[in-house]
């Protein structure tokens, strides 16, 4: 069994890293647009409002608002087959409650995709990847208001029959079960806790409403254009148990449940024993209403995208932990690590897809993989950046034995920040992930000009052959 013929090479990116514009075309605010720049080791700071002086560095991105055709122009050189990009929500709707939508933000969106189906590249459109609408968190409490259903599932018919026929790929929420694994959903569900709040029954509201509103989109999309396909997005902690001790096995189980909570209701259409155990042991409570059972079973996905970085261990005794994709883990001392101390894994990746097809037995879509690094301008203006060229090449090994030998059915694989984009976590641009490098640093100074990377011909080259060719001649700088 080979990688299918219409395997979707691509890359990955994200609205509020990536667009910039934020206050053309209509725009309204959204979550990110409050979210203070930072780096490793200066937290980033949520502000209610934008504080005059204060760098944030979704206002700009890397430009590609105005530079988009210049951008894709960059990804069609390389060959890609797909291209996944969020749409934000609030150039949609620029306060997510608005009873029109905006059409100079849904014109962008239609000239982005007009200029990716040009070269043959198809669109894989996120719905909501961090973009929650700022009016929405201050007006309604974001997620832990059951009208913010009805508010999304608006946006969506709105795009779907906008963009029916251009855009065959959607995925609903972006790594929707960070929600449970983070201390402060802010990015995922636009919530900061309260006062006294009880933070469990809060995210478990929250998901709960998110799944519902996920349902009524895969819905939606199907009745509005049969021929797409949507699917849900989770971050897949692969976890191994530190130890043969059996608690260190009923440890590691309990530390996936918080993503089969949300993979089981997207697939199975329900609340099953894995979610209700994970309810009574966090104590954590919700309420549903007549109907929402209907919904979840009617709207179940077609597929499963999820990101893949690192993976990490659980146990008794574990006591040093490293960092992660937004969740942290016990340290494995088998695996190296890379400068923001995520660890290395690529067998991780051929186990998070085994374990994720044995589970559900649908297409899977890798929708992040990627190493972020300090990239090294020489004097001639190249970056050899073989150390992205092994990680990639080790993973996308991995994910090929997965298909090969252990029949797992995947669509394809759209590694992280194929363009520099600002990173998440901390806000940075020095930690870079893409092919393309971007001329902008931490303060947001520089020319946003973009030069290749070694790893650009590269990728080309593994893109063309299908993934039969990964070898690279270490420290050549290719043209």
């Amino acid at each position: 069994m080979k990688l299918r013929k219409d395997f979707l090479w691509g890359g990955a990116t994200a609205a509020n890293q990536f667009e910039g514009g934020y206050l053309e075309g209509g725009r309204g605010l959204s979550i990110n647009d409050v979210h203070k720049g930072g780096n490793v080791s200066t937290p980033r700071v949520i502000h209610e409002t934008i504080h005059e002086g204060d760098y944030y560095p979704s206002h700009e991105g890397v430009d590609f608002y105005h530079r988009y055709k210049e951008d894709i122009a960059l990804l069609a050189e390389m060959g890609f087959k797909c291209f996944r990009m969020s749409i934000a929500w609030s150039r949609i709707f620029p306060n997510g409650d608005n009873p029109e939508p905006n059409e100079e933000g849904l014109q962008f969106y239609d000239n982005v995709f007009d200029e990716l189906l040009k070269y043959g590249i198809e669109p894989v459109v996120t719905l909501s990847h961090y973009e929650t609408p700022l009016a929405l968190v201050k007006n309604y409490g974001s997620w832990r208001n059951r009208k913010m259903i009805q508010f999304f599932q608006n946006y969506c018919r709105v795009v779907f029959e906008r963009y029916k026929g251009k855009v065959k790929y959607w995925m609903t929420f972006n790594e929707i079960n960070c929600i449970l694994g983070n201390e402060n959903p802010y990015l995922q569900a636009g919530i900061n806790f309260k006062e006294g709040e009880n933070r469990i029954d809060v995210k478990l509201q929250a998901s709960h409403y998110m799944m519902v509103a996920s349902a009524l989109a895969v819905a939606d999309c199907h009745r509005i254009d049969p021929e797409a396909k949507i699917g849900c997005m989770l971050l897949y902690p692969t976890t191994y148990p530190a130890t043969c001790a059996p608690i260190d096995q009923v440890m590691t189980r309990d530390a996936m449940a918080m993503t089969y909570y949300f993979g089981d209701v997207f697939v199975r259409g329900r609340y099953t024993n894995t979610c209700t155990a994970y309810q009574e042991k966090t104590g954590g409570h919700f309420t549903m209403e007549p109907g929402d059972e209907k919904i979840l079973k009617e709207g179940t996905v077609d597929y499963i995208a999820f990101s893949y970085y690192s993976s990490k261990i659980e146990g008794a005794r574990v006591t040093e932990f490293t960092g992660g994709n937004m969740m942290r883990g016990g340290k494995n001392p088998y695996l190296e690590t890379s400068d923001w101390g995520w660890q290395t894994d690529p067998i991780g990746l051929r186990m998070a897809l085994n374990q994720l097809y044995d589970r559900y037995q649908i297409p899977l879509f890798i929708a992040e993989n990627g190493l972020g690094a300090v990239d090294q301008v020489e004097a001639d203006g190249s970056i050899i950046d073989d150390y992205r060229i092994d990680y990639l090449a080790r993973h996308i090994q991995a994910f090929k034995d997965a298909v090969e030998k252990d029949h797992v059915d995947l669509m394809g694989y759209t590694p992280w920040g194929p363009i520099d984009i600002v990173s998440a976590g901390t806000g940075e641009m020095k930690k870079r992930y893409g092919f393309i490098y971007v001329d902008k640093d931490d303060e947001g100074n520089g020319t946003l000009n973009r030069s290749r990377k070694k790893s650009f011909y590269w990728y080309k080259k593994v893109i063309a052959s299908n993934g039969d060719d990964l070898e690279n001649k270490k420290g050549e700088r290719e043209e």
